[in-house]
């Protein structure tokens, strides 16, 4: 059994999906009594969802032959000594930044791997986009009253609710979602006492995403996730697939 201590330095692992099965029951075990750890596990998802939709732009075609007419010019650095891998406890004193910094760079190598591909002439408008998504994103996650609610959906994947009262918006950050099926798509919902009012679209093609929720937050007591046609739907047409308190 995993130690209370232990458990702590677990969060990044966590958000990653990179836990054990039996482990990761434990540890959401432990975050359903835990604000700390389930602030932080909030906290590294979006952060790599940030990541992952981060543009880079395609290399110039002339930069490989520039690049291998350099290689004969270039010293060769002395081989590096191998450094033993640090500790257990080593590990426990890394900030919640650091861990941070990890998951948005696991996420962000596969952000890049994609968009190498984008169209040249589709580059522009893609960047301005996911700019817009990471500033909404993180206007929300920066509010000093933001609140976060981590979740587990049926098919596996992990969600997390953050809201801020202040800025009275909501945001929704999900990874490893399945894929919907083709023509449809997954569609969010604020549930004001079973009324349920549209709150957004989710991305068809993307497992892992953070979606701003359309409208205001106030009067809901959950966001419910329908599988919709695509372009969505004026009401539900389906049943619920997640319905999901927001935090208080």
């Amino acid at each position: 059994m995993t130690t209370t201590a232990d458990l702590h330095t677990l969060t990044g692992a966590y958000a990653l999906h990179a836990l054990p099965e039996e482990e990761r029951a434990e540890f959401e075990e432990h975050l359903a009594d835990c604000a700390a750890c389930s602030d932080e596990v909030g906290e590294l998802a979006a952060a790599a969802v940030r990541m992952g939709l981060a543009v880079s732009a395609p290399p110039h075609p002339a930069m490989k032959a520039r690049i291998m007419a350099r290689v004969p010019a270039v010293r060769q650095d002395v081989p590096r000594v191998r450094v033993p891998a640090p500790s257990r406890a080593l590990t426990r004193r890394l900030g919640r930044w650091t861990l941070a910094a990890c998951v948005a760079a696991a996420a962000g190598l596969a952000g890049t791997t994609v968009w190498q591909h984008t169209r040249a002439d589709d580059a522009g408008r893609r960047a301005s986009v996911s700019r817009q998504r990471a500033d909404d994103l993180a206007a929300v996650l920066s509010a000093p009253d933001v609140k976060s609610r981590h979740v587990r959906l049926p098919d596996g994947a992990a969600g997390t609710l953050l809201v801020s009262r202040s800025r009275d918006q909501a945001a929704f950050v999900a990874s490893g979602m399945a894929v919907p099926p083709r023509g449809k798509v997954y569609q969010l919902w604020f549930d004001e006492s079973g009324t349920m009012r549209p709150a957004g679209l989710m991305d068809s093609e993307r497992t892992t995403q953070a979606v701003l929720l359309d409208g205001s937050p106030g009067g809901a007591s959950a966001v419910g996730i329908t599988v919709e046609p695509d372009g969505g739907s004026a009401g539900p047409t389906s049943t619920p697939v997640a319905l999901m308190e927001l935090p208080v």
